[in-house]
């Protein structure tokens, strides 16, 4: 008899069982390079000692490996110290009602190694082994373990372990466990008493009353995703993506949220260096910097124009009295003789003439041409430039405003006399100083991995196994394959995340990772010879490993062939019935052969309808009659069959009866048993004979 083919690595109960309740850790993804690992685990270990925050440590190195070694180091150490505190409020005050109130991950270890404690105890008061099988956690076993061999008094064969057996568990734990549904880990997470299980939250129960599964709060909508975010499912909990990007004068924060950008602040508005900028939400807008005082008003531009209060006011003087506009005001004067604009008083005084405004020394048309006119004057404006008859000056034609969409390709900017064209972002100014031109980005190298220029622009995008930031748009973020909603499925057992893709691992005993890097593959140990099985013993291959199986014949039968080194399924190994003389007793026995044989099967992931697995097959024709010769044939199982987990029909195949012996309900490995199948020969309601077939059926942990 051998163990079962799982090989786990064992720890010392009180300085590594911390390993079971790390719920809050991260995995480690990245290596130290300055300072050694074994340094930043000390460095952890020190401060987890001293219960620090292990999620704020101050790092030793700007290595992310280092970071991560440090902080799980802390973790662990923690761990063990609310472990070791657990076990001891189980020893002192032998319960754990005080650690009931507490939801963080410290009271959470605390009180499971409490409870794993309690229980050793309770095994030990019960006089059951502490090594029993009752399917707990490996590392909640070691604590039970530890408190129950901590003061157990030794059995009559002077051992506390498990000598195991094909006949399944101990029939004390096994009456323990039909007894009480929360012994024996058949709550997959939670037991609320009375035979009843409970999940965690995230989770929900399955028909089966014990397991549980995901709850999809994407599906059902129980999530608190805000519109325009995507809600991703994961395993017992969700998270939400926001789908679409904020817009321009917007930005993505690391809450998922969008906030203003102040282009002032940054420098990335465009108002001309006489306009001041002011930020708005989700834009800008330039505001003239200097403020026209009394007497002027304000242009678009920003220029301050005089107001000629003479004419935009009503009656601005007295009667009798002429009002002379001023830069910024006017003036009253006596109206002796009033000479309107563009005439004086002759040199008698007497009436007005017309004033030569082109031969004064003020120059009214700065630099233009200039034209008198009676009552007033006209300018001949250089190129570029417009008369206004108002202000009766030449000004600057704005042509980016005159002729919007025939000067410049994209942007136009009015000068003295002239325009200059400038390009949007993304493009340059062609040669003939109107068109733009556009600009390759992709030169620079913006993205991360892979660029595509496009019109006025560029697309970053990534290589497979990477997606693009949502942050930025430019840097590509290695893509978690094992976290997707598909991830349980990549890999047949566990996966591991890597850059830009990912590893599949199988279990560290009796399996090897397939060609296609994905599946588990059996090793069969009975063929490379790696088992353990003595002469005398016959080695058979399981699912995971392999059973040193020895088959020895009652008393009064003989074995039918050779005794072999190995067995595969289809093998039978039978006893046929060899009385001694005179021996009545033999002879009236209707069992005439005892036979063994062996399947080994999987856990089936999904159970639907019932699995055939032993054929039992006769020789009796099924055209016949009932006679003395021609006998009828019944199946029954006699032991073995726990839970009801088989049953026997039977049925003719090619004119021959044959016993079907079928799975009708899902098993949970891993679990061993024997089938004791009577195959009866009944006349006339009488068993003739009989013929007993013990099937020895193994059933791995795994579905592969």
């Amino acid at each position: 008899m051998t163990t079962f083919g799982y090989k786990q690595r064992l720890f010392p109960v009180r300085s590594r069982i911390s390993i079971l309740f790390s719920l809050c850790c991260v995995l480690l993804r990245q290596e130290s390079q300055a300072i050694s690992l074994e340094d930043c685990c000390k460095d952890g270990q020190q401060r987890g000692a001293q219960r620090e925050d292990c999620t704020s440590l101050p790092l030793i190195s700007e290595s992310n490996g280092c970071r991560i070694v440090q902080e799980q180091c802390c973790t662990a150490t923690l761990e063990d110290i609310f472990c070791n505190q657990g076990i001891d409020m189980a020893k002192d005050q032998g319960a754990c009602e005080a650690l009931l109130s507490g939801s963080s991950c410290e009271t959470k270890t605390a009180r499971i190694c409490c409870d794993c404690c309690l229980l050793g105890r309770l095994l030990q008061d019960q006089g059951l082994k502490c090594t029993s099988s009752l399917l707990v956690g490996h590392q909640c076993k070691m604590v039970s373990q530890a408190c129950c061999s901590e003061k157990a008094p030794e059995d009559q064969n002077g051992s506390t372990s498990d000598t195991g057996g094909n006949s399944g568990p101990v029939s004390g734990v096994d009456n323990l466990a039909l007894s009480d549904w929360c012994r024996g880990a058949r709550c997959s997470q939670h037991c609320l008493g009375n035979g009843t299980c409970g999940c965690l939250k995230g989770y929900k129960l399955k028909a089966d009353g014990r397991n549980c599964e995901d709850i999809n709060e994407c599906l059902l909508g129980s999530h608190n995703c805000l519109p325009g975010e995507r809600c991703i499912n994961t395993v017992g909990h969700y998270r939400c993506l926001r789908e679409m990007s904020c817009g321009t004068g917007y930005e993505l924060t690391e809450s998922n949220k969008c906030e203003d950008i102040n282009e002032c602040e940054l420098g990335t508005h465009n108002c001309a260096p006489h306009l001041d900028c002011k930020n708005l939400q989700g834009s800008f807008r330039c505001v003239p910097r200097e403020q026209c005082g009394e007497g002027y008003i304000q242009e678009a531009l920003g220029n301050c124009i005089d107001i000629n209060e003479c004419m935009s006011l009503a009656m601005p003087c007295q009667p009798g009295q002429m009002c002379l506009n001023t830069a910024g005001s006017y003036e009253c004067q006596k109206n002796n003789i009033n000479c309107g604009r563009g005439y004086h008083l002759n040199e008698e005084g007497t009436r007005c003439v017309d004033v030569d405004e082109c031969q004064g020394p003020d120059a009214p048309c700065s630099g233009h041409g200039c034209i008198n006119l009676v009552g007033s004057f006209r300018c001949e404006c250089r190129v570029g430039y417009l008369f206004n008859s108002i202000t009766r000056t030449c000004e600057d034609n704005n042509e980016c405003r005159h002729y919007p969409g025939r000067l410049c390709a994209h942007k136009c900017e009015n000068t003295p006399g002239s325009y200059k064209c400038s390009c949007t972002a993304g493009f340059r100014l062609a040669t003939d100083g109107r068109n733009c031109d556009d600009v390759n980005e992709c030169d620079s190298n913006p993205c991360s991995q892979e660029c595509a220029n496009v019109y006025g622009s560029y697309q970053c995008y990534c290589r497979r196994g990477y997606q693009l930031s949502d942050t930025d748009g430019v840097n590509c973020e290695d893509i978690d394959e094992c976290a997707l909603p598909t991830g349980g499925h990549i890999c047949a057992y566990r996966c591991h995340n890597t850059p830009g893709s990912f590893l599949c691992s199988c279990p560290s005993f009796g399996y090897s990772l397939a060609p296609n890097g994905r599946s588990c593959q059996d090793i069969n140990e009975c063929v490379t010879g790696t088992h353990s099985c003595s002469v005398a013993e016959s080695c058979f291959n399981i699912q995971g490993g392999f059973r040193c199986l020895s088959f020895e014949c009652p008393s009064n039968y003989r074995r039918a062939g050779e005794a072999r080194s190995s067995v595969d399924r289809s093998d039978i190994i039978r006893c046929v019935k060899s009385c001694q003389p005179n021996d009545i007793g033999c002879i009236l026995d209707p069992v005439h052969s005892v036979s063994h044989t062996v399947i080994s099967m999987p856990t089936y992931r999904e159970f639907n309808k019932p699995e055939e697995i032993v054929f039992l097959r006769t020789m009796l024709p099924a055209h016949l009659g009932q006679t003395m010769a021609n006998p009828d044939i019944v199946f029954d199982i006699l032991e073995g069959n726990t839970q009801n987990y088989f049953d026997i029909i039977k049925r003719y195949e090619d004119n021959m009866a044959v016993g079907v012996v079928r799975q009708v309900k899902p098993i949970v490995g891993p679990l061993n048993t024997v089938l004791k199948l009577a195959m009866n020969y009944v006349s006339s309601g009488v068993v003739s004979h009989r013929n007993i077939i013990n099937v020895h059926v193994f059933v791995s942990e795994f579905w592969f």
